[in-house]
């Protein structure tokens, strides 16, 4: 499980980094994509066609501010 001492200090982070089991929020992909439209959840950044991550500084943010 990724821990946020895990989350590398700066740069990018997927989804799949960012949720359980392997990350450090529990909710599901659909709970996240949810939270991110209605602004819970942090804006995700486009780094190409396929490819969608979240800045780090962000995802720690998060969970220090305990948002659930």
């Amino acid at each position: 499980m990724t821990t946020q001492n895990e989350l590398p200090e700066i740069g990018f982070v997927r989804l799949k980094q960012i949720l359980a089991p392997s990350g450090p929020i529990p909710v599901s992909k659909s709970t996240w994509w949810a939270g991110v439209k209605n602004g819970r959840f942090p804006q995700p950044v486009k780094l190409g066609p396929r490819t969608t991550a979240w800045r780090v500084e962000d995802i720690r943010r998060l969970i220090e501010t305990g948002a659930k």
